[in-house]
């Protein structure tokens, strides 16, 4: 396998120039035993704690070691779980995987694609974004949302309601579940992760701190309603040769077993 990208460097002694599959491995699936989905949510922060960069898009905090633990990570999920905010922010048309990673995960035993599951309220999507997701997409909306939206939607893609007025955490995992979706990777943005959060449904934190300072009035990398502050230990701490730190925080158990 050819390596295009910087390696990642361990803090601790060992584990240097880590590629694609090197990562891969270290951050493999965590599986419990109640056959429950494992929501893993990958974000990434400047040194003060802003979400995105002075362009507004999270993107701009990205380095070459960040993004390369971002193809790691969508190596290993099922679904990519988004808000709707974040697709029409970032950007989320087409595959969700280049050819390095499809290769890795038919020779690990998964799927080409993962789902992409978009969350919203409003349905207020492109249906050509849904429509270009190489594997059916799966909008997570609301009792509430336009009816007529839904049924034009449902030509693109499988659209469920979970939730009244918001979508419920816990009804949403419980989609997934119906799915056979186990490894999940949360990709935000900030109200989705923080309704997440405060509904305790996020089992796994993948927190990439850039050596930036940002200032301004960028969003944290989770926003909404408090909820008891959680523990989450620390599984590995990562740094790359530009001091970016890759830090894995997981609920419960911190020994992966290979997905």
């Amino acid at each position: 396998m050819v390596r295009t990208e910087p390696g990642v460097h361990a803090l601790t002694p060992g584990r240097d120039d880590l590629g694609l599959a090197e990562l891969a491995e270290l951050y493999a699936p965590i599986r419990p035993a109640d056959g429950e989905p494992w929501v893993r949510a990958n974000v990434v922060s400047s040194l003060d704690g802003s979400a995105t960069g002075d362009d507004g898009l999270s993107g701009s905090l990205s380095s070459a070691s960040d993004r390369l633990v971002f193809r790691a990570l969508r190596c290993l999920t099922d679904a990519v779980l988004v808000g709707a905010g974040t697709v029409r922010a970032e950007g989320y048309v087409g595959p969700l995987v280049d050819d390095e990673q499809r290769e890795w995960r038919r020779a690990h035993g998964r799927a080409e694609h993962p789902a992409l599951v978009i969350v919203s309220r409003r349905l207020d999507l492109d249906p050509a974004t849904l429509e270009a997701s190489p594997v059916r997409a799966l909008v997570v909306t609301t009792d509430s949302a336009p009816a007529d939206v839904a049924r034009r939607l449902r030509g693109a893609a499988d659209v469920v309601a979970s939730g009244v007025d918001r979508v419920d955490p816990a009804q949403l995992r419980s989609r997934l579940a119906e799915r056979g979706h186990r490894d999940v990777l949360c990709e935000g943005g900030p109200v989705l992760l923080g309704d997440m959060i405060a509904a305790r449904a996020v089992d796994e934190l993948c927190l990439t701190l850039t050596p930036r300072l940002a200032a301004g009035a960028g969003p944290r990398v989770a926003h909404g309603a408090a909820g008891p502050l959680q523990t989450m230990p620390l599984a590995h701490a990562l740094r790359s040769a530009t001091g970016d730190l890759h830090l894995r925080y997981t609920r419960g158990r911190t020994d992966g077993s290979a997905g």
